[in-house]
């Protein structure tokens, strides 16, 4: 299983220098979960710089992955990881979820780089 974090999404989106690094991750659709935050972020980001229209498309695709929400459970751990691994709030949300899923964390964002089941490629 993987989780790719909104900066992942992003640059995949933007055909950036790393989008090729985050393709298997994001097009495996059975293999992928996406925690509700990422939908959030991804969402905020393309309507403010792109287009509504464009932002309700990408959200209809993250929903064919397995999308899961922020419960207490999970908002717990995200705390507890968010404190352990000094993360801000989304960050913590995204590794907490890929922790529970047992998934690899597919980032560019340098707050995961060194923690455990993150596949980190710094920004070209």
């Amino acid at each position: 299983m993987n989780v790719v974090d909104s900066s992942g999404w992003l640059s995949y989106l933007a055909e950036e220098p790393n989008a090729d690094w985050f393709a298997p991750a994001l097009e495996a659709v059975d293999q992928l979960v996406v925690p509700t935050v990422t939908i959030t972020e991804v969402f905020k980001h393309l309507s403010r710089e792109v287009s509504e229209h464009e932002a309700l498309k990408v959200s209809a695709y993250m929903r064919n992955a397995q999308v899961v929400d922020l419960d207490a459970n999970l908002a717990i751990s995200a705390a507890d990881f968010g404190l352990r691994h000094k993360l801000p709030l989304a960050d913590s949300i995204i590794f907490a979820t890929a922790q529970a899923w047992n998934a690899t964390l597919w980032t560019q964002d340098s707050d995961f780089e060194g923690l455990a089941g993150v596949n980190y490629r710094p920004r070209s």
